[in-house]
């Protein structure tokens, strides 16, 4: 049985960047060193006062410590990974792509003011659970050890649970939103027309 240090190692690099980040922004929260007024998304400010930070901040805060953002930060861990280690394995400028092409998404989207939320980290962490639940259709999930169910439907059953505790949904919506475009321009388009019209560009590439 590997370490917590030996299993940290191993993941992948966007998928770990990306988790090291929500969890030091919730733990920098915590201790009061960053108030979550401070990054949210607030459009008026990135283009009145140019608090452009505020454009890549929102991404990296799942909440406060509590079940939700353990929840979201194991997803990361279990879906973000296996998405990295499976389908983009190598493809490491193709993920970090899809992380970039699904952030602008989600902020072009933020601009409608009935998609608008502070805080776009728990739709991107979505849009990794739809991708994955697109990539390993036909895989087994236990819900919670309640329910057995296929992977293709487990975005959508995460959904329902969100309106059944009363969480806001917009968040689940908008990373579907998000996961679904890509996986449209990426995947079903080129199958159908063999054209790509998202290829990852150059810049971003090592």
């Amino acid at each position: 049985m590997s370490s917590p240090g030996e299993y940290y190692n191993s993941l992948p690099p966007i998928t770990k960047a990306y988790g090291t980040l929500c969890l030091f922004t919730t733990v920098a929260n915590q201790l009061g060193l960053v108030a979550p007024v401070h990054i949210a998304l607030f459009p008026q400010l990135v283009l009145k006062q140019f608090q452009i930070w505020r454009l890549i901040s929102n991404f990296f805060f799942l909440g406060g410590f509590s079940i939700n953002f353990g929840i979201r930060l194991l997803m990361i861990a279990r879906y973000g990974v296996q998405l990295e280690k499976g389908p983009f394995e190598r493809r490491t400028a193709d993920f970090l792509w899809m992380m970039i092409f699904g952030s602008f998404t989600l902020l072009v989207l933020s601009v409608i003011p009935f998609f608008w939320t502070p805080f776009l980290g728990v739709s991107l962490v979505f849009m990794l659970l739809y991708l994955w639940s697109r990539e390993f259709p036909n895989a087994n999930i236990s819900l919670y050890g309640l329910v057995t169910l296929k992977a293709f439907y487990l975005p959508w059953a995460m959904l329902a649970l969100d309106v059944i505790f009363g969480s806001p949904i917009m968040p689940d919506l908008l990373g579907i939103i998000a996961g679904h475009l890509y996986y449209f321009l990426t995947v079903l388009h080129p199958l159908a027309t063999g054209k790509n019209y998202l290829k990852t560009p150059k810049w971003v590439y090592p």
